[in-house]
Protein backbone atom coordinates (compact mmCIF):
# COMPACT_ATOMS: atom_id res chain seq x y z
CA UNK A 1 0.00 0.00 0.00
CA UNK A 2 1.45 3.31 -1.05
CA UNK A 3 0.97 6.48 0.97
CA UNK A 4 0.36 10.04 -0.14
CA UNK A 5 -0.10 13.14 1.99
CA UNK A 6 -1.65 16.48 1.23
CA UNK A 7 -1.47 19.68 3.22
CA UNK A 8 -4.61 20.33 5.23
CA UNK A 9 -6.02 23.76 4.37
CA UNK A 10 -8.83 25.07 6.60
CA UNK A 11 -11.45 22.43 5.67
CA UNK A 12 -11.14 18.69 5.25
CA UNK A 13 -11.75 18.00 1.58
CA UNK A 14 -10.61 15.45 -0.97
CA UNK A 15 -9.77 16.02 -4.64
CA UNK A 16 -11.46 13.45 -6.86
CA UNK A 17 -10.95 14.38 -10.50
CA UNK A 18 -12.57 11.42 -12.27
CA UNK A 19 -15.69 10.27 -10.39
CA UNK A 20 -16.45 7.44 -12.84
CA UNK A 21 -12.97 5.96 -12.55
CA UNK A 22 -13.17 6.24 -8.77
CA UNK A 23 -16.54 4.42 -8.79
CA UNK A 24 -15.08 1.70 -11.01
CA UNK A 25 -12.19 1.28 -8.59
CA UNK A 26 -14.63 0.99 -5.66
CA UNK A 27 -16.69 -1.62 -7.52
CA UNK A 28 -13.56 -3.78 -7.78
CA UNK A 29 -12.16 -3.19 -4.29
CA UNK A 30 -15.13 -3.03 -1.92
CA UNK A 31 -15.91 -6.78 -2.11
CA UNK A 32 -12.30 -7.34 -1.00
CA UNK A 33 -12.87 -5.06 2.00
CA UNK A 34 -15.63 -7.46 3.03
CA UNK A 35 -13.22 -10.39 2.72
CA UNK A 36 -10.64 -8.55 4.86
CA UNK A 37 -13.30 -8.19 7.55
CA UNK A 38 -14.50 -11.79 7.24
CA UNK A 39 -11.04 -13.39 7.40
CA UNK A 40 -9.86 -11.09 10.17
CA UNK A 41 -12.96 -12.02 12.19
CA UNK A 42 -11.92 -15.67 11.75
CA UNK A 43 -8.49 -14.84 13.22
CA UNK A 44 -10.14 -13.07 16.14
CA UNK A 45 -12.43 -16.05 16.71
CA UNK A 46 -9.39 -18.36 16.75
CA UNK A 47 -7.70 -16.10 19.29
CA UNK A 48 -10.89 -16.07 21.39
CA UNK A 49 -11.02 -19.88 21.32
CA UNK A 50 -7.37 -20.10 22.35
CA UNK A 51 -7.90 -17.78 25.32
CA UNK A 52 -11.10 -19.55 26.39
CA UNK A 53 -9.35 -22.94 26.24
CA UNK A 54 -6.43 -21.68 28.34
CA UNK A 55 -8.75 -20.22 30.96
CA UNK A 56 -10.91 -23.36 31.18
CA UNK A 57 -10.94 -26.49 29.06
CA UNK A 58 -14.35 -27.47 30.49
CA UNK A 59 -16.38 -24.51 29.27
CA UNK A 60 -15.89 -21.35 27.22
CA UNK A 61 -18.04 -19.36 29.66
CA UNK A 62 -15.24 -18.16 32.00
CA UNK A 63 -13.06 -17.15 29.03
CA UNK A 64 -15.93 -15.38 27.30
CA UNK A 65 -16.65 -13.44 30.48
CA UNK A 66 -13.01 -12.29 30.54
CA UNK A 67 -12.73 -11.32 26.85
CA UNK A 68 -16.31 -10.18 26.26
CA UNK A 69 -15.56 -6.45 25.95
CA UNK A 70 -11.88 -6.59 25.01
CA UNK A 71 -10.55 -5.09 21.80
CA UNK A 72 -8.31 -7.27 19.62
CA UNK A 73 -5.11 -5.64 20.93
CA UNK A 74 -6.08 -6.47 24.52
CA UNK A 75 -6.86 -10.06 23.52
CA UNK A 76 -3.49 -10.28 21.77
CA UNK A 77 -1.78 -9.00 24.91
CA UNK A 78 -3.64 -11.59 27.01
CA UNK A 79 -2.68 -14.33 24.52
CA UNK A 80 0.97 -13.25 24.73
CA UNK A 81 0.97 -13.21 28.54
CA UNK A 82 -0.65 -16.66 28.77
CA UNK A 83 1.82 -17.97 26.19
CA UNK A 84 4.84 -16.40 27.90
CA UNK A 85 3.79 -18.11 31.14
CA UNK A 86 3.40 -21.41 29.29
CA UNK A 87 6.87 -21.02 27.76
CA UNK A 88 8.38 -20.34 31.19
CA UNK A 89 6.69 -23.39 32.71
CA UNK A 90 7.91 -25.67 29.94
CA UNK A 91 11.26 -23.90 29.46
CA UNK A 92 10.70 -23.80 25.70
CA UNK A 93 9.36 -21.34 23.15
CA UNK A 94 8.98 -21.94 19.42
CA UNK A 95 11.19 -19.73 17.29
CA UNK A 96 8.15 -18.53 15.38
CA UNK A 97 6.28 -17.19 18.44
CA UNK A 98 7.63 -13.62 18.40
CA UNK A 99 6.90 -13.40 14.68
CA UNK A 100 3.39 -14.74 15.25
CA UNK A 101 2.59 -12.06 17.83
CA UNK A 102 4.07 -9.34 15.60
CA UNK A 103 2.13 -10.60 12.58
CA UNK A 104 -1.15 -10.71 14.51
CA UNK A 105 -0.55 -7.12 15.63
CA UNK A 106 0.32 -6.01 12.10
CA UNK A 107 -2.70 -7.59 10.41
CA UNK A 108 -4.88 -5.94 13.07
CA UNK A 109 -3.30 -2.57 12.26
CA UNK A 110 -3.80 -3.06 8.52
CA UNK A 111 -7.35 -4.31 8.99
CA UNK A 112 -8.15 -1.20 11.02
CA UNK A 113 -6.78 1.02 8.25
CA UNK A 114 -9.00 -0.74 5.71
CA UNK A 115 -12.12 -0.79 7.86
CA UNK A 116 -11.86 2.79 9.12
CA UNK A 117 -10.79 4.37 5.83
CA UNK A 118 -13.12 7.00 4.37
CA UNK A 119 -14.05 5.01 1.26
CA UNK A 120 -16.27 7.83 -0.04
CA UNK A 121 -13.07 9.86 -0.51
CA UNK A 122 -11.40 7.29 -2.78
CA UNK A 123 -9.95 8.89 -5.89
CA UNK A 124 -9.43 7.47 -9.37
CA UNK A 125 -6.01 6.04 -8.39
CA UNK A 126 -7.42 4.21 -5.37
CA UNK A 127 -6.00 6.60 -2.77
CA UNK A 128 -8.35 6.71 0.20
CA UNK A 129 -8.28 9.12 3.14
CA UNK A 130 -7.23 7.36 6.35
CA UNK A 131 -6.32 10.07 8.88
CA UNK A 132 -4.97 13.48 9.73
CA UNK A 133 -1.36 13.65 10.86
CA UNK A 134 0.41 16.42 12.69
CA UNK A 135 3.84 17.41 11.41
CA UNK A 136 6.31 20.27 11.58
CA UNK A 137 4.69 21.59 8.39
CA UNK A 138 1.22 21.55 9.98
CA UNK A 139 -1.66 19.14 9.56
CA UNK A 140 -1.40 16.62 6.74
CA UNK A 141 -4.16 14.53 5.21
CA UNK A 142 -2.87 10.97 4.80
CA UNK A 143 -4.12 8.74 2.00
CA UNK A 144 -3.36 5.07 1.39
CA UNK A 145 -3.65 3.40 -1.97
CA UNK A 146 -5.71 0.28 -1.39
CA UNK A 147 -5.15 -1.41 -4.72
CA UNK A 148 -6.98 -4.61 -5.56
CA UNK A 149 -3.58 -6.33 -5.45
CA UNK A 150 -2.71 -4.93 -2.00
CA UNK A 151 -6.12 -5.93 -0.61
CA UNK A 152 -5.71 -9.46 -2.01
CA UNK A 153 -2.24 -9.66 -0.43
CA UNK A 154 -3.68 -8.51 2.89
CA UNK A 155 -6.36 -11.21 2.69
CA UNK A 156 -3.66 -13.83 2.02
CA UNK A 157 -1.62 -12.47 4.92
CA UNK A 158 -4.60 -12.67 7.29
CA UNK A 159 -5.30 -16.27 6.24
CA UNK A 160 -1.62 -17.16 6.72
CA UNK A 161 -1.63 -15.57 10.19
CA UNK A 162 -4.59 -17.73 11.15
CA UNK A 163 -2.63 -20.80 9.99
CA UNK A 164 0.35 -19.67 12.10
CA UNK A 165 -1.94 -19.34 15.12
CA UNK A 166 -3.32 -22.84 14.49
CA UNK A 167 0.23 -24.17 14.18
CA UNK A 168 1.14 -22.58 17.49
CA UNK A 169 -1.92 -24.18 19.12
CA UNK A 170 -0.86 -27.59 17.76
CA UNK A 171 2.68 -27.07 19.10
CA UNK A 172 1.28 -26.17 22.50
CA UNK A 173 -0.98 -29.25 22.50
CA UNK A 174 2.00 -31.50 21.70
CA UNK A 175 3.95 -29.99 24.61
CA UNK A 176 1.04 -30.71 26.94
CA UNK A 177 0.59 -34.28 25.69
CA UNK A 178 4.32 -35.04 26.09
CA UNK A 179 4.22 -33.55 29.58
CA UNK A 180 1.17 -35.69 30.42
CA UNK A 181 2.97 -38.87 29.30
CA UNK A 182 6.01 -38.03 31.44
CA UNK A 183 3.79 -37.55 34.50
CA UNK A 184 2.14 -40.95 33.86
CA UNK A 185 5.60 -42.58 33.94
CA UNK A 186 6.33 -41.21 37.42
Amino acid sequence: MRTRTRQFVQHLSHAIEDEELAESYLDDSLPLVGLVVMYFNAVEKSLDSFICEVISDRSDTPGLIVIQKLMFSAKLDLFKRFSDDFHLCFAIQPESFTGLVQELGEIARLRNLVVHADWSSTDEEGYTFVRLKGSKEGMLQEYLQFSVDSLEKLIDRIIAANHLLSGYWEWRSVCLSIHGRHEDDV
